[in-house]
């Protein structure tokens, strides 16, 4: 199995575990049941820590580069990941009623009185609250940023790596049998139809989404740089196609540097920025997590409002900081806010794994690819223009 990656595992996961929902007798299911159960209960455990270990060596970092582009690099990446969350929530408020209507209140009320109950349950309690880990991670990183100290930064660091180490070979090669044990349990209870449903709609309202944010941030850039800006998505498609493949901004970056440069970047900058961005520029993954949260509320019967969804992607623009180089790594960092602010429960944060899962590939590609758009936009408010104009009259 190991030389398929995660979305064909997901994939198969979801298709074995809804026949073995019609096929399982009661008792196996229940064993599954069990295994999600303990899951669940370890999932909680490792959030505070995956929050602390991300969060503040991520913000640390950020104190340490180059003065007025580091600052540039990260404003631009902030407010392109809040502009794609706001997209999210206003498309899926005036497209759920209308697509989801068949899968709302009245088809999938409760899901969780359906479910068969575990053998038995372990209690993993976490080392502490969800709001405790991310203010010590705010409070820490903003700390180390302030004063610049390498010996805890260090020591985050050796952290964070305990922590990607949990989920690369803990977490996420568990996740296909947690979903199977999630997608047999919700077929037996009978309401795997409500879901697949909303899985297709869902999964082709982001795709769109994504296609779009890439033709705006590409707009933007064009406008900025005069150049045409489909000419420059073009040039960035090599780089769309290779996060395609492997999932991992970090692993795309090469290609993605290459191509930054082709489209009008100064080297220098590209060098500087592309780096940066493929860590804290996540607008592909902010659409994906705002969209399925949605979609996973309104399945719960669990009201959304602007107000309560308004500080979840102000948050989510700073927690995106600390998504793991890992597939899966987005949905992994924003575990404890769709916990903490949006109430989810174990259920609804098996199902919003799932969901962001299935196009997790589609969610790293628009990441990677705005990355071009940034770095040009970067460029150009950097001083590019004026340093190609001062070469040129050099020349001249």
């Amino acid at each position: 199995m190991k030389k398929f990656g995660l979305l064909p595992k997901i994939i198969l996961a979801i298709g074995l575990g809804i026949g073995a929902g019609f096929i399982f007798p009661h008792a196996l299911i229940r064993v599954f049941a069990t295994f999600n159960g303990v899951f669940g209960k370890f999932l909680g455990f490792a959030i505070p820590l995956i929050i602390i270990g991300f969060i503040a060596p991520g913000i640390a970092s950020l104190g340490k580069g180059a003065g007025r582009l580091l600052g540039l690099t990260t404003a631009l990446a902030y407010v392109s990941t809040i502009i794609a969350g706001l997209i999210a929530y206003f498309s899926a408020s005036a497209l759920y009623p209308v697509i989801l209507k068949k899968q709302g209140l009245q088809e999938f009320n409760n899901p969780e009185k359906a479910l068969l109950e575990p053998f038995f349950t372990i209690d993993m309690p976490p080392v502490m609250g969800i709001m405790t880990a991310l203010l010590i991670a705010f409070t820490l990183g903003l700390g180390l940023a302030a004063i610049k100290g390498d010996t805890l930064q260090r020591s985050f660091e050796d952290f964070r790596g305990i922590v990607e180490l949990l989920i690369e070979k803990v977490i996420i090669p568990l996740l296909p049998f947690h979903i199977f044990g999630i997608f047999a349990n919700m077929t037996q209870g009978g309401q795997v139809s409500a879901i697949l449903g909303v899985f297709l709609k869902v999964f082709v309202m982001i795709i769109a989404l994504h296609l779009l944010y890439l033709v705006f941030q590409y707009s933007v850039a064009g406008a900025v740089a005069r150049k045409n800006p489909f000419s420059m998505l073009k040039e960035m498609a090599s780089a769309y196609m290779t996060a395609l493949g492997t999932q991992s901004s970090a692993s795309t970056i090469p290609v993605t540097l290459k191509h930054a440069k082709r489209i009008g970047a100064r080297e220098k900058v590209a060098d500087f920025s592309v780096p940066l961005l493929a860590t804290i520029h996540l607008s592909g993954s902010t659409i994906t997590l705002v969209s399925c949260s949605m979609a996973v509320m309104m399945l719960q019967s669990k009201a959304f409002t602007f107000g309560e969804m308004l500080p979840f992607i102000l948050m989510l623009g700073i927690t995106m900081i600390a998504a793991p180089g890992v597939p899966g790594g987005a949905v992994m960092a924003a575990l404890g806010l769709l916990e903490s602010m949006l109430g989810f429960s174990t259920t609804m944060t098996s199902l919003m794994i799932a969901l962001y899962l299935a196009q997790d590939s589609f969610g790293t590609a628009t990441n990677v690819t705005g990355d071009g758009a940034l770095t040009v936009i970067a460029d150009k408010l950097s001083g590019g223009r004026r340093a190609r104009q001062a070469q040129a009259e050099i020349a001249s």
